[in-house]
């Protein structure tokens, strides 16, 4: 009977770290016969490490002072990347690099699947760590899914946000567009409405919100950085740009004349 009661005591501290989509995400770590699992384990533990190093901005950190949370959030931002080995921990990065061709569709998939598993079970462990400590728990990003104007307004700050995708930017951006919360990270969206429905959302504007709208805002993005640096998009050249190589040519014409 002690043993039963320990093996219960044990599952119920288990499951909640083993919400819905999680023996997925770990799965796709071997894709390719585990060519990418580095990549997958860096952007799990990368996606760790910036939901605690940025999250707890406001929450564990400055919550009585908006700079110390600012200065914290960038911090968090630049600690969780040197920490992680520079992972994208966002399926809006990992979109960009695949239409700028700077990694196969195969890593693509892996990085998110890596950057999903982190989110799974980063906002349980979290949250566990928030209990123990009687600190606040940390938010995630949300809206009504049920309002079709806050929906709009939630897309229009999702994929604005995406192309202000900086340290300090990130902050501003949270103030600014309380609305979507916003995630500017569809991996962070989804994982906490997981996290706090125990189900996967099941309305078409939260994808619309947080996965659509971000990877659109993602590719415009690529093609803007395409026109001015030049490369290729989705594997093509665009007709216009590089306005970068062009102002070079512009100036070496100059030089010989």
């Amino acid at each position: 009977m002690p043993a039963i009661t320990l093996l219960a005591q044990i599952y119920h501290k288990i499951a909640p770290l083993c919400p819905p989509g999680l023996a997925t995400a770990i799965a796709a770590s071997y894709i390719g016969d585990g060519k990418f699992f580095k990549v997958w384990r860096r952007e799990f533990v990368g996606t760790l490490l910036m939901i605690g190093l940025t999250f707890s901005p406001g929450k564990w950190i400055g919550a009585d002072s908006l700079a110390v949370a600012w200065t914290a959030h960038a911090v968090g931002v630049v600690a969780a990347d040197k920490l992680g080995g520079g992972q994208h921990v966002n399926p809006a990065v990992t979109c960009s690099m695949y239409a700028l061709g700077k990694c196969s569709y195969t890593e693509a998939f892996v990085r998110i699947a890596g950057a999903m598993g982190g989110g799974l079970v980063g906002f349980p462990l979290f949250k566990m760590v928030a209990d123990y400590f009687n600190l606040t728990p940390l938010g995630g990003p949300e809206f009504d899914p049920t309002n079709d104007a806050e929906g709009i307004h939630a897309a229009f700050s999702e994929a604005v946000a995406v192309q202000t995708l900086t340290a300090l930017g990130i902050r501003y951006i949270i103030e600014t567009f309380p609305t979507a919360g916003p995630s500017i990270n569809p991996m962070l969206a989804t994982t906490w409405y997981i996290f706090k429905t125990g189900d996967y959302p099941d309305h078409f504007s939260h994808y619309f919100c947080y996965w659509i709208a971000p990877f659109a805002a993602a590719i415009f993005a690529s093609a803007l950085y395409v026109i001015y640096a030049g490369g290729y998009l989705f594997g093509m050249t665009l007709p216009l740009g590089p306005v970068k190589g062009g102002a070079k040519k512009v100036s070496d014409s100059k030089k010989r004349s």
